[in-house]
């Protein structure tokens, strides 16, 4: 096995690009990362490439494992055609302890396989942060009951928006029924300014957001889905992400893509009623 460590992100993209291709849907996250370092045209936050990890573990056959991290988030990993090479596993642990990982995520086999040779080689121990479940979309369930419009947000909606991305981070990232109050103008002035941040609209009245991102050949993401709790229960959400999907498959992309908590039974009935459908299962897990 063959360990190659990358500080260029073009010659990272040369090397992986082909590859998480082959699984588009699942890799869209390392996939909308590399594209997001390429581009070199947001670099807010942990967007700059300069400061993320990339390495592969290849053999006679290429590129066997990928891994790319960037911080603060957890290394992602993905093993070629979703196959689990523990030599592959041992080789990337082996040659990266220079850069503590804080957790990893992936298909969940790969995950917990990858989690258990590092924690056993660094005295850790790995806990679930979250189970995921990828979903897929192709077509709209024409019989969903529309609300209101959708648009984007914009300036204007500063009043509310912070307050709502912190909300839905606070419930759908961390699982609290508390949230941070917003403090960072410039964070949420970026989210509207990347102009993929939608809001539903009932009678001129906010009800609901969801974003469309990391826009792949093919597949484009849907995220950020969150509805505040005094406009929950009235299918504002569904009618948000209905809408939104429909937009982004009428802009050409074959395929929506989401990722659920599993522990959201609520938000995994509501998607499939959309037309959304399982296709893989992912797991966060935090080493301790």
């Amino acid at each position: 096995m063959m360990y190659k460590r990358y500080h260029d992100v073009r010659e990272f993209y040369d090397a992986v690009y082909d590859l998480l291709m082959e699984d588009e849907a699942n890799n869209l996250i390392p996939l909308g990362n590399v594209l997001i370092g390429v581009k070199g045209e947001d670099k807010f936050g942990w967007r700059d490439p300069a400061n993320w990890f990339m390495a592969t573990v290849s053999d006679d056959g290429g590129v066997q494992l990928v891994a790319i991290m960037t911080p603060p988030h957890n290394i992602t990993l993905y093993a070629k055609d979703n196959k689990i090479d523990a030599t592959a596993i041992g080789c990337l642990i082996d040659n990266s302890t220079d850069v503590p990982f804080p957790g990893v995520i992936a298909l969940r086999n790969l995950s917990f396989t990858f989690a258990q040779a590092y924690c056993a080689k660094n005295g850790l121990q790995h806990e679930t942060a979250m189970e995921l479940r990828c979903f897929e979309l192709t077509e709209v369930n024409p019989d969903i009951k529309q609300f209101g419009t959708l648009r984007l947000v914009n300036e204007g909606d500063m009043h509310f928006f912070p307050f709502w991305a912190e909300g839905m981070f606070a419930a759908d990232v961390y699982g609290k029924t508390t949230m941070n109050i917003p403090q960072d103008y410039a964070t949420y002035l970026h989210r509207i300014n990347s102009r993929k941040v939608h809001v539903l609209e009932v009678d001129g009245q906010p009800v609901s957001i969801a974003a469309a991102h990391r826009e792949m050949v093919t597949v484009c993401g849907i995220g950020l889905v969150y509805t505040p709790p005094y406009f929950t229960r009235r299918g504002y959400a569904t009618s948000c992400v209905a809408q939104l999907s429909q937009n982004v498959l009428d802009r050409g992309f074959k395929k929506c893509v989401l990722y659920t908590d599993l522990a959201n039974p609520t938000s995994n009935s509501i998607y499939q009623k959309i037309g959304y459908r399982p296709i893989g299962d992912s797991v966060n897990l935090k080493f301790v």
